[in-house]
């Protein structure tokens, strides 16, 4: 899988990783945090998902590059794949129990491929999966 570190970090860049590997691999790869950095909020031990950008060090801090605000819930899509947990709790009938179902989903199968997987996170029926469809992608 191919990664995206950025941020206080010794050797930035784009890194090949094996499939499994965590984010703690991927900020090895880039030769560690930066002298006088930490990784705060970063969860080391989560694994990767192809196609991330783990930024290192930053206020606020995101660990995908679709990590930001949402602007305007009514008429944003969200990538699954990036999605925080705050932004993911922004769809229509998804609070925060659900929102980590959707999450853990992601960090253990190595992401989503496709938006029907939705449909395997428990708590999601077909009127919920009816609802999420046009406000997500992959």
């Amino acid at each position: 899988m191919t990664v995206h570190v950025t941020g206080k970090i010794r050797k930035p860049g784009v890194y090949l990783l094996p499939a499994g590997a965590r984010v703690t691999d991927a900020v090895a790869a880039a030769g560690g945090v930066s002298r006088g950095a930490s990784t705060g909020p970063l969860n080391l031990a989560r694994r990767l998902i192809d196609g991330e950008q783990i930024v290192v060090g930053t206020t606020g801090q995101a660990t995908q590059a679709h990590a930001s605000p949402i602007a305007d819930p009514a008429t944003t899509v969200l990538d699954l794949n990036s999605a925080t947990t705050d932004q993911l709790e922004q769809l229509p009938g998804v609070g925060e129990v659900l929102a980590a179902r959707i999450a853990e989903f992601r960090d253990t199968h190595g992401g989503f491929t496709t938006v029907e997987q939705l449909r395997e996170v428990t708590g999601i029926g077909p009127r919920k999966y009816d609802e999420l469809k046009p406000k997500v992608r992959v």
